[in-house]
This record gives C-alpha cells, sequence and structure tokens, in this order.
C-alpha cells in the first residue's frame, strides 16, 4: 500500500469515526455562550446507541419507502464522501466529472428522506418536504456556481481537462497555493461554500435543528416519524453530510503540505469549522423564511463575482 491510499484510507476511517463528534462540538459551544455546561460532547454516540438498541414503530400507512429512505440517504452521503480527495490524497474513486456525481449522489439521500416524510401522509412532514427541496433548489446552482470557479482556477493552472474537473484537484491545495499568487477574489470561496454548509445541513440561521415549533420546522419535522435504527442512520447520515462540506472547505484553505501533515491540519480545520458554527448559532438568530433566499442570492453574486475576477486575470 503506497502513502497515498494510507492517508486517504485513515482520513477516511478518522472521517467515519469523528463525524458524530461535530454536532457535539456545536452544542457544548452553543451552552458555553449561553453561561450552561450543556450536554456532553459525546452526546451524538449516546443517542446513535440508544436508538440503534430500541425497537421501531412504523405506521401502517407507511410503505417500504419510508422504511429504506434513512438507508438510502446514508448510503448516498458516505459515496459522495469517497470521491472527496480526504488528506489531501487523491480519491481512489476519483475521475472527471465526479463532482456531479458526489452533487447528486447527496441529492438522492435528500430526494429518499424527502419521500420518506411524504410517504406517512402527513400534511405536517409534506411541509417539511416542501421547504427542504426548495431551499435546496436554490442551494444547487451556488454549488455548481462555486465549483465552476475552481474548474476554471484548475484549467488555468494547467491541468488538463481530465483532471481539472475532479473534486480530488479542485480541492487538492490548488486553491490556496492561488491565493499566494495575488488572487485574492478566491477568499470568498471559503464564505460561499460555509453558507452551503450552513443551507445544507439546516443550521443557524437557516434552519433550527433544535426547534420544535410547526412554523419553523425544515429538516426535523421530516423525521419525527421515525424511531429505533432508522433514526440513528439519520442521526449519523447528517454528521457525516456536515463533515462532507466541513471537508470541502478545509480542502479549500490547506496548503500545499506533506500529506500526514496536511491530513491532521485538514481535521483540525473540520473541528474547527464545528467550533465556527457554534458561535455563528449562537451570535445570530433564525432568518425568516423567505430571507433565506436572500442569503443563497448573495452567495450565488459572491460565486459570480469570483467567477469573473478569476477570469478577467
Amino acid at each position: 500500500m503506497n502513502a497515498e491510499l494510507a492517508v486517504y484510507l485513515a482520513q477516511f476511517a478518522i472521517a467515519l469515526v469523528l463525524a458524530p463528534l461535530l454536532p457535539g462540538i456545536i452544542n457544548r459551544v452553543k451552552a458555553k455562550f449561553a453561561g450552561r455546561h450543556g450536554k456532553p460532547l459525546l452526546q451524538t454516540y449516546y443517542d446513535i446507541a440508544k436508538l440503534l438498541r430500541k425497537g421501531e414503530v412504523i405506521s401502517r400507512t407507511s410503505t417500504w419507502t419510508f422504511a429504506v429512505a434513512p438507508s438510502v440517504a446514508l448510503a448516498g452521503t458516505l459515496c459522495a464522501l469517497a470521491l472527496l480527495p480526504l488528506g489531501g490524497a487523491v480519491s481512489p474513486l476519483a475521475f472527471a466529472g465526479d463532482f456531479v456525481l458526489a452533487a447528486y449522489l447527496l441529492g438522492v439521500g435528500r430526494f429518499a428522506i424527502m419521500l420518506g416524510a411524504l410517504d406517512t401522509g402527513s400534511a405536517f412532514e409534506g411541509m417539511g418536504a416542501s421547504r427542504e427541496g426548495t431551499f435546496s433548489a436554490l442551494a444547487e446552482p451556488v454549488f455548481f456556481l462555486a465549483l465552476m470557479v475552481l474548474t476554471s482556477l484548475c484549467l488555468g493552472l494547467g491541468h488538463g481537462a481530465d483532471t481539472a474537473f475532479s473534486l480530488s484537484t479542485m480541492f487538492g491545495g490548488q486553491t490556496a497555493g492561488a491565493w499566494l499568487t495575488g488572487k485574492g477574489e478566491l477568499l470568498l470561496l471559503p464564505v460561499i461554500f460555509f453558507i452551503l454548509l450552513l443551507v445544507e445541513n439546516c443550521r443557524i440561521p437557516v434552519d433550527d435543528p433544535n426547534t420544535h415549533l410547526e412554523l419553523t420546522m425544515i429538516h426535523e419535522v421530516m423525521v419525527l416519524d421515525h424511531s429505533g435504527p432508522n433514526m440513528a442512520l439519520i442521526l449519523y447520515g447528517a454528521a457525516l453530510k456536515l463533515w462532507f462540506f466541513a471537508a470541502l472547505i478545509a480542502g479549500l484553505i490547506t496548503p500545499a503540505l506533506p500529506l500526514w501533515e496536511q491530513m491532521g491540519l485538514r481535521v483540525g480545520i473540520v473541528l474547527l469549522l464545528a467550533v465556527v458554527v457554534g458561535i455563528v448559532e449562537s451570535v445570530m438568530a433564525r432568518l425568516r423564511m423567505e430571507r433565506v433566499a436572500y442569503l443563497l442570492g448573495a452567495a450565488a453574486a459572491m460565486g459570480m463575482l469570483t467567477l469573473i475576477l478569476t477570469q478577467a486575470r
């Protein structure tokens, strides 16, 4: 086994093990800001272990769609994570255009959860699925616009079409290296991806994962009927998705270093981003529903500006 594959497998294993730690860090930061002791850092691990030991209650009106939705969502997130250049090591599954597959693997997971919510026949969960579909449709163009900037940058740096359209090249240290050559506009990219992290993972100011108010719920309302092992899969899949988007930002701001150093730095940045999310959730209120579109519009404007400036140089 070569060093690059060893780094990749080590980082993938770290992601699988440490992903549930991210919600714990966020909750602990929020508790500190509120002057409380807060839940244990490992609370998500305890919740997953408890749910795996419990039975499951399924409505007689639900079909197999409801039962398999959490497994499909988790499988899609795992496959998308496997396409990332973890720890600076190129993914063994990388190919030209893999970013499209990664985006739609996450989309398949989201679609499965939405179908599961609609399958319950509850108007309440249908409302959440509708909101989830609306915001994901607005976030998708921003995601691809940001990736278009990275592809343009990689082509400009001399990469061929067979590598420039791969996540392993886009997030392999190219951006951090380009900053050193004076491409300051690329500093907007981590901001764009951080907004996408908040939107895709239903965090404040877009959504509040701890709320149970009917008028404000988005993601949480879709999974209210799940219980037992399927709820554990949903919790674990949500933690992996949070790690996926945090790893994208880590890939943008990590410079080209020796593999093992880069791996340690990326893991540290991912954990630090959980602290940043906790701070954002502590100092900001949840946006009114119609203002979320403005937030994504601002991210799209930043992406377009970055693309124009990158092309103009």
